[in-house]
């Protein structure tokens, strides 16, 4: 068994490089982890309070939940490389294209078409790969190739800072653009492949019948609507906590560059939480895994509810809050596996994931209507906190993983 799982990473490291730098560059961590540091330069030109900001956000998000099923399917059909290939070329030139704004539905229009173009450099992408050729190390993998929001959330908030006060926020747009264009897309081109019959032996692939639930048998599943109300909650709770947290800590009257900072001690402990949460759900039982690590961040509502907490209580939020993000992306993409199969893993997981894409997009708005209309957080924060513990405590209620799949037609 061990000799298997160290034969799976000496076969693939080079497909789980490239799913790695993909979903660091791609549409699932930069525009949430960019859109804090463009609230103030939006707002001095255009006069756009957060609420309507985020509202930009909220049209990507919802696009990209639209999409990701269709994106599944297609994944399932002509594979992850070509599928994410495209989509990397798309989301960089339409992120480039919203440095360009001069109207706030113009700014909407592109952060929908960021959406829409860019739903196929997520991980419902990679991951197929990742689950195809990693089966005994599927969560520690999953977790390395998660790393890469983690990479991205905590080098872009700063790195967003520093291109807009040297550059301005515009050509920062287009700037940041090249990650997926100049990075990603060339290290896919080369090493982002599906393995062929044979290659991997415990992999379902290439076969004209392959084991695991259509995506009408999920449907008809109540682990399917377990989890998806678990992620649509635990999505709302993070996304707007997490786009607004740079204004959060403004806020508390702390200086923009500590802001961005203290915003990339999310990274770096959305990294810890990835490789953590992938050792442990190759271990243990998933969902009791995840009971802690999603209940955390309620904790990190209570500090940030308080008038005046001290930086380090504000830090350990941070962490607190990259914890839970660290486990909930990883969780969506182990639990599809493990609960439906591999036959339609594209469909369910799409199907997931816009659930999750869903509740991530109507967060940050939410959250800046909450501090627009009230002049802070608090009732948002107080929601979250009893959202993150629910959603936790739900996937307790999934039961034992299933130990066989029914035979269906391939995908």
């Amino acid at each position: 068994m061990r000799d298997a799982g160290k034969g799976e990473f000496s076969r693939a490291w080079t497909v789980l490089l490239a799913a790695l730098v993909a979903t660091m560059c791609g549409a699932s961590p930069v525009p949430f982890n960019t859109i804090g540091s463009f609230l103030k330069p939006l707002s001095a030109e255009f006069g756009w309070n957060p609420g309507q900001i985020m509202i930009g956000i909220m049209c990507y998000g919802l696009s990209g939940c639209v999409m990701a099923p269709v994106i599944g399917a297609l994944a399932d059909k002509y594979g992850a490389r070509r599928v994410g290939m495209l989509s990397l070329l798309g989301f960089g030139l339409a992120f480039a294209s919203v440095g360009l704004v001069s109207s706030l539905p113009m700014f909407y229009a592109l952060y929908l078409l960021v959406g829409l173009l860019g739903i196929g450099s997520t991980p419902i992408t990679w991951s197929r790969a990742v689950n195809l050729w990693f089966v005994q190390n599927r969560g520690l993998a999953l977790g390395i190739m998660l790393l890469g929001t983690g990479v991205a959330g905590f080098i872009l908030p700063s790195l967003t800072v520093y291109l807009i006060n040297h550059a301005g926020w515009r050509w920062a747009y287009g700037l940041i653009a090249l990650l997926p264009l100049l990075v990603a897309l060339p290290i896919v081109i080369a090493f982002m492949r599906e393995p062929k019959p044979g290659e991997v032996p415990t992999a379902d692939v290439g076969a004209s019948t392959k084991t695991g639930f259509t995506l009408a048998a999920a449907l008809r599943d109540r682990r399917f609507w377990i989890m998806a109300v678990s992620f649509i909650l635990v999505s709302i709770a993070y996304g707007g906590f997490h786009t607004n947290l740079q204004n959060m800590i403004r806020l508390k009257g702390i200086s923009d560059g500590t802001g961005a900072l203290i915003a990339g001690c999310v990274g770096l402990s959305i990294i810890v939480g990835r490789v953590g949460t992938g050792l442990l759900v190759d271990r243990f039982w998933a969902p009791l895994v995840a009971l802690p690590l999603l209940s955390m961040p309620a904790l990190a509502c209570g500090i940030f509810i308080t008038d005046a907490p001290p930086l380090a209580l504000i830090v350990l939020a941070a962490v607190m809050l990259g914890f839970a993000a660290g486990a909930e992306t990883d969780l969506i993409a182990y639990l599809a596996g493990r609960y439906f199969g591999m036959a339609y893993y594209g469909r369910i997981y799409g199907m997931l994931y816009a659930a999750f894409a869903g509740g991530s997009a109507i967060s940050p708005p939410l959250y800046g209507y909450v501090v627009a209309t009230h002049g802070n957080y608090t009732p948002i924060l107080i929601a979250s906190a009893v959202m993150f513990v629910v959603g936790a405590i739900l996937l307790m209620l999934l039961g034992r993983y299933p130990t066989s799949f029914p035979t269906v037609k391939s995908a």
